[in-house]
């Protein structure tokens, strides 16, 4: 979940991150468990065009995810800020619109342009761990908070997703996947956009814009968008 260019930033709290990355994969774990005991395995969907190559279920009952609907509507009553005025000094930021104009900008470009450019644009953001940065084990914050305070893997996947929808991009075409990085055997969350039949990962810990069928190495658990979540199981031979 750590971006690579904070690595030796959080060196002296490299306990504290391993807690933060088992807390979050038990945290998803546990909603991955609530969502299909309570509302049953979701109801099959074809495997073409799922995520690294996994199977994947599909369901519209978004009840257990409390974090991200949590999330939505935070950021439906805080879009008003972006147009507050901003006068930067030692104890104001003005991210927050020089966000706003940033999305502008991008209106009217290309679609793997805007892609990339999300990309890198919230990548620059220093990545801080939730017990840190809010003193609790599993926290999803709005762009407010992501750019006031900063963040880890999923606010950044959330910040790029909400970017998205800013210009324009459907629902439909976006995922957060919250994920198990079998490499660092550390809990990750990534966005995946789906386009022109391929599917791009914006993440945090890759600077370039990459295709799901170029990383091998990420196992994912679960996807959500604002109208529907995926239960992701790996592709049996064969099938």
């Amino acid at each position: 979940m750590r971006s690579r260019s904070s690595f030796d930033h959080e060196f002296s709290h490299e306990p504290l991150v391993g807690r933060a990355l088992s807390w979050l994969l038990a945290a998803a774990m546990a909603v991955l468990v609530t969502a299909t005991i309570m509302l049953g395995t979701p109801p099959a969907r074809a495997s073409q065009g799922a995520v690294f190559g996994f199977d994947e279920k599909r369901s519209t009952k978004l009840a257990p995810f409390s974090k991200w609907s949590g999330v939505l509507t935070r950021y439906a009553a805080e879009r008003k800020r972006e147009l507050d005025p901003c006068s930067s000094g030692l104890f104001t930021r003005c991210n927050l619109q020089d966000w706003r104009k940033f999305v502008t900008r991008l209106k009217g470009t290309g679609s793997l342009a805007q892609l990339d450019a999300v990309n890198r644009y919230m990548n620059r953001s220093p990545y801080i761990i939730d017990p840190i940065n809010y003193g609790v084990p599993d926290y999803w914050a709005t762009p407010v908070q992501f750019f006031v305070k900063d963040g880890d893997c999923e606010d950044y996947a959330i910040t790029k997703y909400l970017s998205l929808r800013s210009l324009g991009w459907p629902a439909e075409k976006l995922r957060i996947v919250v994920l198990q990085d079998m490499n660092l055997n550390i809990a990750h969350a990534v966005l995946v956009v789906e386009l022109n039949g391929k599917s791009y990962v914006l993440d945090n810990q890759i600077s370039q814009l990459v295709t799901d069928d170029q990383i091998s190495h990420y196992r994912p658990i679960y996807s959500i968008n604002e109208n529907a979540w995926w239960l992701h199981r790996r592709r049996i031979s064969g099938n």
